[in-house]
């Protein structure tokens, strides 16, 4: 039996690869790889259900003082700064809400001067107006910053926002290894500091996500290297619902000139990334930066989330590189890929086994 036939079966048996296996993968045929990755994604998730959310994002301000490399929307790349006031914030998510919405996702930046205090009270106004919408927001590297600013405890952040109605926090990785975050953002956290956040957030009993924003220049093996910080954090801490890779896009950033990551790049990722996660159970398909045909490829190659309908979203589109869709694109787009379209909550749990209806 030679090597690439003895990892096939390990894979198909549902055992754990190593590194050194996962960079083989990539250097399998794509057709090859899909179908490992798919086989592998029923092991964990056995029926043709793909979800997809109704949510919001809300971008409350541009104003971020880690200004990275990678970024086109931070006010001094090529936009001028803004912040919503509370008001324009209720009013987005009113008309979210009002189309039968469940989750929003306030993004914001490293603000110079927001404390604690801004953020519990930003919360606590949206959870009183909307008690029943999931609060699905900000990042590990904005929960550090508010824990420098405040001159507070991390776990006393988090307790705070938690207090004030936050659910979950998504878990904005970047990439997980420091040479590149030294090269694109040197004022963000460090990958360990981005770790201790997880397991703050996991003493606290809340839940995050696990990303990779690729095609920054790091190698193959750093990509395995990201992986690696993912599956081992899950192992000790579960806290990940869902894994979600993204390439970057370097129009409009300092970064103008590389080259972006190809589309093959996306689908290996997604197939590698769902053969070596054997412990996150949703791995989602990035329309947003991808595009919709890429998204409903990767649905073959072990992918089984579309993530968010109602986006409203400005750090992507600030790249050029967004993409539009709503309810209907979505089910469209599952069902012709030979799924079955469902409509879930924050938690993963289907709402609707038929949804359709809710949008026109």
């Amino acid at each position: 039996m030679t090597a690439k036939e003895s990892l096939k079966k390990k894979i198909l048996a549902g055992r754990r690869i190593s590194p050194a296996e996962a960079d083989a993968l990539f250097s399998w045929d794509l057709l090859e790889l899909g179908g490992a990755a798919d086989m592998r994604r029923r092991l964990i998730h056995p029926v043709n259900t793909v979800g997809f959310i109704l949510d919001r994002i809300i971008n409350f301000t541009n104003v971020c003082e880690a200004a990275c490399d990678f970024c086109a929307f931070h006010a001094g790349a090529a936009l001028k700064p803004y912040e919503l006031s509370m008001p324009e914030i209720l009013s987005k998510i009113e008309e979210l809400q009002a189309l039968g919405g469940t989750q929003v996702m306030l993004q914001g930046g490293l603000h110079p001067r927001h404390t604690l205090a801004t953020y519990t009270g930003m919360v606590r106004e949206i959870k009183k107006r909307f008690p029943a919408v999931c609060l699905h927001s900000f990042s590990p590297s904005e929960l550090a910053h508010i824990s420098a600013k405040s001159a507070v405890p991390l776990d006393r952040v988090i307790a705070d926002l938690q207090s004030a109605g936050l659910d979950s926090v998504p878990g904005a990785a970047d990439m997980l290894v420091d040479r590149i975050r030294a090269k694109v953002s040197r004022k963000k956290i460090r990958t360990d500091e981005w770790v201790e956040v997880m397991r703050a957030l996991h003493r606290h009993g809340m839940k995050s996500s696990a990303t990779m924003t690729y095609g920054m220049g790091e190698t193959q093996k750093e990509r395995i290297a990201h992986l690696e910080v993912v599956r081992r954090v899950q192992d000790e801490t579960g806290i990940f619902r869902a894994f979600i890779p993204w390439s970057f896009s370097p129009k409009r950033t300092k970064m103008e000139s590389m080259a972006p990551a190809t589309g093959i790049d996306y689908l290996k990722i997604v197939a590698v990334s769902r053969i070596f996660l054997d412990n996150i159970r949703y791995i989602q398909a990035g329309w947003l930066t991808e595009g919709l045909k890429l998204a409903q490829i990767a649905l073959a190659m072990g992918a089984n989330d579309m993530g968010g309908v109602l986006t409203e979203e400005k750090v992507v589109k600030a790249t050029g590189a967004g993409t539009k869709a709503g309810m209907a694109e979505f089910i469209d787009l599952i069902k012709n890929a030979g799924k079955i379209p469902v409509l879930r909550d924050s938690d993963y749990k289907i709402l609707d086994r038929r949804p359709g209806g809710r949008l026109k």
